[in-house]
């Protein structure tokens, strides 16, 4: 039996089941679906369509790139869900496009997601590539370290009166035990910098001064070059005289020690080793500079000692020779400062004085010259630091400046100004983190500049209780 016209619509609308104060559409319901699962996807031409973040734009994608609107395969009229999962999630970890092998090898750029929103926000292929980057998907990469923040003043000054303002001479040394030992025209002072407490350790009298000071390894003895050419050891505990060396004709202005031997070189051009425990004033004598004897400095394995002189040369001698094993005659002016390298076995610095203002750099074990830097200064002292791979250099004229550096690119961490004079003496603290440098202004200067081996933003201790500028007699 046929129904008539009324008969469907009022089925639709029953099978709605509308609120009977709603007007029924004036367009069809039938063709609005037909329009939604219609392929072509109609949409109104003078409307653009926008979507959120969780339902596509269906007329910017593309479907079509792997057959999923078209093509897809059908069982019993449905889409076949494995593959077009399958598909989507090959283009969210690879984009539209997915590599082939020779993709892989000659590189592939990735174009956009077939999901397309209103604002687009391009994504790197190597956020979600396991190949691509050693970060984890959603992980942010590892903040950039700040560099390190060096004090641009001094956190105590010491005055010293008598300071001598010669480049040749080397008065300031500081000891395993803590013990900062002065030499002050005819007198030596030990400041101890856990307790400030200062001591007078001798008193050469008016015919003889102080020309170098040199602790021992252990802190415990003190050598001091005079400038009648003698050598005393002391012992710094009992502030008592142990023995008096002779062999130097001239003043001994440098001095260092390799365990139970210590080397002194004087203006008299020889380097003479001394056996603390031998009768002798020295075991052996080394001969080759034509001028003073101003730099001396034993390896840290003991086997090669390096020393430096007022004839601008640079010589490297081993445990027994009398004659240098190495020569190097780059520099232009006197070689004071000079530092072996506590963590490259045969690294050597050195720096010449006011006509060569350079920083040489050598590899005594291959026997090559590695770098020259330029400082634009007379270079007066070079220390490394035994926590980091840095070093510190004192300058004369014309700024009196300290540098720290970075090994071995050599950029400058800090330039530390203060001293009016040239910057001659240099020490650095037993835990490596301060330093002390002199002048021929009469001050001593305390700078913290090295981090310490376990912080790099720990201060130093030493000295930190008695800020201040106080006397060192």
């Amino acid at each position: 039996m046929e129904e008539d016209e009324s008969t469907p619509k009022k089925k639709i609308d029953s099978q709605l089941n509308l609120p009977p104060s709603m007007n029924r559409p004036t367009v069809s319901l039938e063709s609005r679906i037909n329009r939604l699962i219609d392929s072509n996807h109609y949409h109104s031409p003078s409307k653009p369509i926008y979507s959120d973040r969780f339902i596509p734009s269906r007329s910017g994608s593309n479907f079509a790139l792997f057959d999923l609107a078209s093509s897809s395969p059908k069982k019993d009229g449905k889409e076949d869900a494995a593959g077009s999962y399958a598909s989507l999630l090959k283009t969210a970890l690879f984009g539209p496009v997915t590599p082939e092998k020779s993709d892989v090898v000659n590189g592939f750029s990735p174009s956009r997601n077939i999901f397309r929103f209103k604002t687009e926000t391009q994504r790197s292929l190597n956020l979600y590539s396991p190949f691509g980057s050693d970060e984890a998907p959603g992980v942010s990469p590892s903040p950039v370290k700040s560099p390190r923040k060096i004090l641009r003043s001094p956190y105590k000054v010491l005055d010293a009166p008598a300071l001598q303002d010669d480049f040749y001479l080397n008065l300031v040394d500081w000891s395993a035990q803590n013990v900062l030992a002065v030499g002050l025209g005819n007198c030596v002072y030990l400041w101890n910098a856990c307790s400030s407490k200062v001591t007078k350790l001798c008193d050469l009298g008016v015919d003889d001064s102080v020309c170098s000071v040199g602790w021992s390894l252990r802190g415990t003895h003190l050598a001091i070059g005079t400038s009648s050419g003698t050598v005393q050891i002391w012992d710094a505990v009992r502030c008592k005289s142990i023995r008096t060396m002779e062999g130097h004709r001239l003043r001994v202005g440098a001095l260092a020690w390799s365990s139970l031997v210590l080397s002194s070189g004087s203006r008299d051009k020889s380097i003479l080793h001394r056996d603390i425990r031998s009768q002798e004033d020295h075991v052996s004598k080394l001969t080759g500079h034509k001028s003073e004897v101003c730099g001396l400095k034993w390896s840290f394995d003991n086997r090669e000692l390096a020393s430096g002189g007022n004839d601008n040369k640079l010589f490297v001698w081993n445990q027994h020779s009398t004659q240098p094993v190495l020569r190097y005659c780059e520099h232009a002016a006197a070689v004071k400062a000079i530092a072996w390298s506590p963590h490259v076995h045969g690294l050597l610095a050195s720096g010449g004085g006011t006509a060569d203002r350079c920083i040489r750099f050598w590899n005594t074990a291959t026997n090559t010259h590695l770098n020259c830097i330029d400082t634009n200064s007379q270079v007066c002292n070079l220390m490394w630091s035994k926590n980091v791979n840095e070093l510190v250099s004192t300058h004369g004229y014309s700024q009196n400046q300290i540098v720290v550096w970075k090994y071995p690119t050599m950029s400058k961490l800090a330039t530390l100004t203060g001293h009016t004079f040239r910057v001659l003496y240099l020490a650095v603290s037993p835990d490596g983190q301060t330093i002390v440098t002199g002048a021929g202004d009469e001050t001593l200067r305390f700078w913290n500049v090295f981090p310490s081996p376990k912080s790099q933003n720990r201060e130093s201790e030493i000295g930190a209780s008695s800020f201040g500028r106080t006397t060192i007699r």
